[in-house]
């Protein structure tokens, strides 16, 4: 048992080390080395019949290294044992490490939970620590920028049937922004940490960032300012097709990879009619580190101020990208699976809505209830209930108070706060004659229905689909 204890000991030691190299890119003849040494020590084990399944188990630290600066964000947690923990930042890396659990290649989902970021809260703009993201994700291997244009056209509809206003989705490609801190002179290993200053173009002026990259991060001045010349620059497929023939831009392996793939994808865009909606901007620059190609982010748009300017950015509500090494991290055998994905700010949304129901003064809606079946005299609840179970049976959204005789004014008031559209009020009368009286809470306009009519004006008068703004 020793000998064998000690030959597992070697194994293991020897697949760190092919593990090690191939994460260093080292030669393929030397990997090839390494790796028949590991078999030749794995055949010396014999057969491995009775062992247990490897099974890749919760691993520590499973966040570390995806994010880049934003890491600072994760809340760390340390258990009784002392092992190092965290909350789930957002739902990308999680999924990756499904995909790479259950070995599988080829998904499309979409997912929504709570993630957490150690952030300083703002609460009017829809900014938590503990918040809910909506993802969509597909993985497999596909032809190029088909997926990725899908993506963006799914976050378009999204976005527009919402109707929270105007928004414009910047798309960028991490390997054109590599390839223009190489030609700008960047050092490698600074790429991720100038990455994070560009991005904050959105927020504050060029000036601030260059201080920050020449005063905090050790730039040089005239590097900075040729990134200045490049991230400053957004627009269509034209700029795409500018760039491609930059005498220094299109000399980059990198950006040139980068560059060709938009172009393509504005191609699907456009065929996909949302084309007007989508900016490359230079200056998106996406922190996470995990992205690999093409990466974009949706911005509401305020009007602008004057005629002739543009509009501004009031925000980020979605954003999203290609990563198609974060599956092989997790991989025992550094497999990857190419993924592209987006992200909807579930609260950031939710804040927007309710920030134009204020201003317009309207009442949040806070159920799908179509109708509220009602009584105008005591004693009807028997009638009342009979009449919401032939709702509830022909599909009709329909509740009733839970008191035997309420006020009918106090059934009214309930309508108003919740935002129940109609009322279904029972009386001695109306039962007398065969009809239901249905009132419309906004106009408080009353008509008689016949009884055996009633679920078709009801169909009738919630046939247009609800709208939360």
């Amino acid at each position: 048992m020793a000998d064998r204890a000690a030959l597992e000991d070697l194994v293991r030691v020897q697949g760190e080390r092919v593990r090690g190299l191939k994460q260093q890119k080292a030669s393929a003849e030397q990997i090839e080395e390494e790796v028949a040494k590991l078999l030749k020590l794995k055949a010396q084990l014999g057969p491995d019949e009775g062992k247990p399944k490897f099974v890749l188990k919760t691993p520590k630290e499973t966040l570390t290294g995806k994010y880049g600066e934003d890491s600072k964000l994760i809340y760390d947690l340390k258990d009784q044992g002392g092992e190092l923990l965290s909350l789930r930042y957002d739902l990308t890396v999680p999924f990756a490490r499904y995909l790479a659990m259950n070995k599988l290649t080829n998904i499309k989902r979409y997912h929504i939970a709570k993630v957490y970021r150690r952030d300083n809260p703002a609460m009017t703009r829809g900014r938590y620590r503990e918040f809910y993201q909506c993802d969509f994700d597909i993985a497999g291997q596909f032809d190029p920028m088909l997926p990725d244009a899908e993506c963006l056209k799914i976050m378009c509809e999204i976005l527009s049937s919402l109707q929270i206003g105007d928004f414009l989705v910047k798309v960028n490609d991490r390997r054109i922004l590599d390839g223009m801190f190489a030609i700008c002179g960047v050092p490698d290993s600074k790429f991720r940490t100038i990455c994070s200053s560009v991005d904050k173009l959105d927020k504050v002026s060029w000036e601030e960032v260059k201080n920050e990259m020449v005063g905090e991060k050790g730039l040089a001045p005239e590097v900075a300012d040729r990134i200045g010349d490049y991230v400053q620059q957004h627009g269509g497929v034209s700029l795409v097709e500018q760039l491609l023939q930059d005498p220094k831009l299109s000399q980059n392996k990198q950006a040139l990879e980068g560059l060709g793939d938009l172009k393509l994808l504005f191609e699907y865009l456009t065929l996909f009619g949302i084309a007007d909606k989508i900016s490359f901007d230079l200056s998106l620059a996406r922190g996470l580190d995990y992205y690999t190609g093409v990466i974009y982010e949706a911005v509401l748009l305020q009007p602008p101020a004057r005629a002739g300017e543009e509009p501004l950015g009031v925000g980020s509500v979605a954003a999203g990208g290609r990563y198609d090494g974060l599956v092989g991290m997790f991989d025992p055998k550094g497999r990857k699976v190419p993924c592209v994905g987006l992200s909807i700010g579930v609260e950031r949304i939710f804040s927007i809505v309710e920030q134009r129901l204020e201003a317009l003064e309207e009442k949040v809606r806070t159920t799908e209830t179509q109708v509220l079946v009602a009584s105008a005299q005591k004693k009807l609840l028997e009638e009342r209930l009979k009449l919401v179970s032939e709702l509830w049976d022909a599909g009709i959204k329909a509740e009733l108070l839970y008191k035997k005789n309420p006020k009918l004014l106090n059934q009214l008031q309930y309508c108003e706060e919740t935002g129940i559209p109609l009322v279904a009020i029972i009386g001695d009368q109306e039962l007398k004659d065969g009809v239901i009286k249905l009132r419309s809470v906004a106009s408080r306009e009353e008509v008689d229905v016949r009884r055996e009519d009633l679920v078709e004006e009801i169909k009738r008068r919630t046939s247009q689909p609800l709208c939360i703004c």
